[in-house]
């Protein structure tokens, strides 16, 4: 079989901020394939520089699914690629681009993060194919394949390069407002709002990083034993489309109640804000406001962003709606309870404990299965590299494109018993 994207045509929509799709488009031409990009706005327009291939669109949202249709068949188009699977306009193409009978190539930011990203076909998080593969099904596939886990690659950030890419985003979405004037985010605020909470943060990370590293000092010399939940981004589409809670307020009611009648008196409760926390939701003060209410203003604690390990490694057990940092607490074998749809949520390893039980006497793990079904991912879905910084990039394309170009999807390389992934790749190139 020979690597190749002749008679491949891509067409690329919204992707993450900077240059990642554009570098994308730039290899999969390299094989033959052709490309093409529709832009929702001036953001995706500043960071697509070939004007021959970049397609606008302008009109309404509602008349998107026509749009696409029409764009899919006088384009041949033959693989759709998307990044996030669930804002309006890629879940619209999905069904159409299924109907039709494409590929669907859906990036996402890794399960096992910070070193990896995702890289799926048809779905993603709560639309994965994981949902549906059994520990079993795993564990079968693997047993075929002679291979050693992966070690981890070399730390590369990642983060600064992600909110300074999302700041030059939004600042050009602003700049071609006119241009897109029917443009919609798929977010609840505005694109100023965006692009001002953006900017803040950038603004205020030294004083962030001080009260950072202050609260996390204060915890680990505290000498108490506490319980770390793990908050994530209220806007992102794992909250938004994957959990049983309309707000990020009503998750924080109950496991405060829930930690207020089962947690032993002498443990504390620690919550993790995610590291690309903007403000749009007030945690804290909500936090502070349900400790008050139930007599906990001494055992509840905050601690703004930053790296999750230090404080995973004292934790008695984890707490989380779908959070992929919920796998390294199951990495280091810690209690994990999850109220949401995850790809890690099997019954082997996540507890489905009433929230006060759970914080009483929580149910362990099995170490082995978690590791069997984390070795699974490193054989498939998930690729050592990162969007945003240009050292991710160039770890994470050149392996990407290729399995971009295989006729079957990550997983069914190693379910159907070809090969592990990156052997069978070794054989083509």
């Amino acid at each position: 079989m020979r690597l190749t994207g002749q008679n491949r045509r891509f067409l690329l929509l919204q992707g993450p901020h900077g240059p990642f799709f554009h570098r994308l488009g730039r290899m999969l031409r390299a094989t033959g394939a052709e490309v093409w990009r529709v832009g929702f706005n001036g953001g995706d327009r500043a960071f697509w520089p070939d004007r021959d291939s970049f397609i606008p669109y302008d009109d309404t949202p509602e008349n998107w699914p026509a749009a696409c249709s029409a764009l899919i068949t006088e384009k041949r188009i033959t693989d759709l690629v998307i990044y996030g699977d669930t804002r309006p306009v890629h879940a619209r193409a999905v069904e159409i681009a299924r109907a039709a009978g494409l590929t669907v190539h859906v990036f996402e930011e890794g399960y096992l993060r910070p070193y990896w990203v995702t890289y799926e076909r048809d779905g993603s998080n709560g639309n994965s194919r994981l949902m549906t593969l059994s520990l079993d099904t795993m564990r079968t596939a693997l047993a075929r394949a002679d291979t050693d886990l992966p070690d981890v690659p070399t730390t590369w950030g990642d983060m600064r390069q992600h909110i300074f890419w999302g700041a030059i985003y939004h600042g050009f979405v602003l700049a071609g407002g006119r241009r897109f004037r029917n443009f919609r985010p798929h977010r609840a605020i505005s694109v100023w709002q965006e692009f001002q909470l953006y900017l803040r943060r950038l603004m205020l990370l030294p004083v962030h990083a001080m009260e950072r590293r202050l609260a996390t000092w204060r915890i680990r010399n505290g000498g108490f034993p506490y319980h770390l939940v793990l908050l994530q981004l209220a806007h992102d589409a794992s909250f938004r489309d994957h959990s049983p809670f309309a707000s990020m307020e009503e998750f924080l009611a109950l496991v405060i109640e829930g930690f207020a009648q089962g947690a032993p008196q002498h443990h504390h409760l620690v919550f993790k804000a995610h590291p690309l926390e903007d403000g749009r939701v007030a945690l804290k003060e909500a936090i502070q406001q349900l400790a008050a209410k139930h007599g906990l203003t001494d055992r509840i604690h905050f601690v703004r962003g930053g790296k999750l390990a230090g404080l995973l490694d004292l934790a008695r057990s984890a707490v989380t709606v779908n959070s992929t940092a919920g796998q390294q607490a199951l990495w280091r074998g810690l209690p994990l309870r999850a109220f949401g749809s995850a790809v890690y949520s099997k019954p082997e390893f996540v507890s489905t404990q009433p929230v006060d039980q759970f914080f009483s006497g929580p149910t362990r793990p099995d170490s082995r299965a978690y590791r069997d079904f984390r070795r699974f991912l490193l054989e498939t879905s998930q690729l050592p590299g990162g969007f945003y910084s240009s050292r991710g990039r160039r770890s994470l394309l050149p392996q990407v494109v290729d399995m971009m170009l295989l006729p079957y999807d990550p997983y069914d390389a190693l379910i159907t018993g070809r090969a592990a992934l990156r052997q069978q790749l070794r054989v083509v190139r």
